[in-house]
């Protein structure tokens, strides 16, 4: 073999070994990248994860009704949790019995669409009132003592990532005032959980105040963050004071 077909066959081989490292190298970094997804969501590969469905409320709705919006929101959660490697399981609100921590929760709507979420509402996020309704002015969204209502150029969705105890699979909250809010909420998920996982941990409680402008003319795209609530919605409310005896 001579000189010049040995160097060309050492290069082919460099080559090869360069392109081969840089696969494996990229191959690592995807791998890391989606074990952080899968360790906030709490969904290993092969794993199951409850998706809560709603029902539509308004007048005539049958109990397993569910929006046009929120069945949009449902698609991009289960597209979610197959993109971790785990199974979706959809459930209805009023269906799901069951403990916490076995399972990722991800539950969708208001607590009046949804007996799941005033559950998860009452127990872990204490301080959020969320009241929804068909009626005008009737969703109202309280956190903090500051009220946040629906607009004709606004609405809002709260968004919580509730840890469980003792090391449990998380439960995440979507709860918007409106269809176009579930989904929005749902869609700034998917969107932003790598920056919410550096910002909040993978493993922590929060729960973030969005929202959504203008759903009139932009529908679900156009959201933006209002506070960060986390603090305000762990207080529980003082209980109210109880009117003392009088001597007899």
């Amino acid at each position: 073999m001579t000189d010049n077909v040995l160097n060309v066959v050492l290069g082919l081989v460099a080559s090869a070994i360069s392109a081969g490292l840089g696969w494996l190298a990229q191959a690592v970094r995807r791998r890391r990248k989606i074990e952080r997804v899968r360790e906030f969501f709490g969904l290993p590969a092969g794993s199951e994860c409850l998706i809560v469905v709603p029902r539509s409320v308004g007048t005539g709705s049958h109990a397993t009704t569910v929006t046009r919006r929120d069945a949009y929101a449902l698609m991009w959660l289960a597209g979610l949790v197959e993109e971790c490697g785990a199974r979706p399981e959809l459930v209805a609100h009023d269906a799901a019995h069951r403990g916490l921590g076995a399972k990722t929760e991800l539950c969708l709507g208001g607590p009046v669409s949804n007996e799941r979420m005033a559950a998860h509402l009452a127990w872990g996020l204490p301080g959020v009132l969320i009241t929804s309704g068909p009626g005008p002015g009737s969703n109202v969204l309280v956190v903090g003592g500051r009220e946040f209502t629906v607009e004709s150029d606004r609405t809002h969705v709260l968004l919580a990532r509730i840890a469980t105890p003792d090391g449990g699979r998380p439960v995440f909250l979507i709860s918007g005032q409106t269809g176009t809010a579930n989904q929005a909420g749902v869609r700034y998920l998917v969107a932003h959980h790598r920056r919410l996982a550096r910002e909040h941990g993978r493993n922590g409680t929060f729960a973030l105040l969005l929202r959504v402008v203008n759903p009139e003319a932009y529908g679900p795209d156009m959201v933006e963050p209002v506070a960060d609530v986390t603090a305000e919605a762990l207080r529980r409310p003082a209980a109210p004071a109880t009117a003392g005896t009088g001597a007899g």
